[in-house]
């Protein structure tokens, strides 16, 4: 039962794991818009604003043309563009947006809408470029990795609980197994099949009880020395604060999962017999 509960529970914690790291992921993906620099910082504003009204949009970053110019400095300040921007003068570029969908599938939206808010009042175009072609391959990528773990997670966790709860219910028949002359007796004195039963059925789930209470302690001290490697390994989550912040979901589920598996598996081991 332990072992069934362990399981359980390292699925919650794998689920997480790869979350965090998708989720780091998707914060490094985004799309730079990038304005011409005669476009008026209220025009681009006003841009910002309708973009964060888009359900698909989780965040847009606002970059001014100092900023643009700082940061080309601070790249290039060994390389040949430096100069060639001294002999230019002045600030070539525009403002810039950095925006960051809620999943990269919808970048595409996104980038159509900007297609369609690229011109000022006065018709001119306030837009310079998009880098979304240019990102494309690598968010299409993505969305197909995300995509293909979370399937692939569901399945996994899937067949381990199944193989879990299997293990846990042949396991609990085997026990039983040994009361089944017992069984035999107490049906030819004319006990009742609830009678029966109700011994067993409490036996599992204290059963389910006591492995869940050993399965939390367990995770404690594994968590607890795990949690410095899973930070270093997935980078935005340690696995122990996680345990520790999530601890009334996972021993919920730990706990529900223990009373269930024993309470239905002794149910279903007892019930072979009162029929045979």
């Amino acid at each position: 039962m332990v072992i069934a509960l362990s399981v359980i529970g390292s699925v919650m914690f794998m689920n997480a794991a790869f979350g965090a790291t998708l989720r780091s992921i998707q914060d490094k993906v985004d799309i730079n818009v990038n304005f011409v620099p005669d476009a008026s910082e209220q025009e681009i504003f006003d841009l910002k604003t309708s973009l964060e009204a888009l359900p698909e949009v989780a965040h847009v970053g606002y970059v001014s043309r100092e900023e643009v110019l700082a940061d080309f400095r601070e790249k290039h300040k060994d390389q040949v563009n430096l100069q060639a921007l001294e002999e230019v003068g002045g600030n070539p570029f525009g403002a810039r947006l950095n925006i960051r969908a809620e999943d990269p599938s919808q970048y595409q939206g996104v980038a159509d809408f900007l297609g369609n808010r690229n011109t000022s009042i006065s018709g001119d175009q306030i837009i310079d470029e998009v880098n979304f072609l240019e990102n494309k391959e690598v968010i299409d990528r993505l969305s197909k990795i995300i995509n293909s773990t979370e399937t692939f997670g569901f399945g996994l966790a899937l067949l381990l609980i199944i193989i879990s709860i299997l293990i846990t219910f042949n396991t609990i028949r085997l026990a039983i197994y040994v009361s089944r002359e017992e069984i035999g007796v107490m049906r030819l004195v004319g006990a009742s099949a609830s009678y029966i039963r109700g011994p067993f059925v409490f036996t599992g789930i204290t059963y389910g009880l006591v492995a869940s209470l050993i399965t939390l302690i367990i995770f404690y001290i594994g968590t607890f020395w795990l949690g410095d490697l899973t930070e270093r390994v997935f980078g935005s989550i340690n696995i122990f604060e996680y345990y520790i912040s999530n601890f009334g979901q996972i021993s919920l589920v730990v706990v529900g999962s223990g009373i269930i598996m024993g309470a239905v598996s002794s149910y279903l081991a007892v019930m072979k017999y009162l029929k045979s």
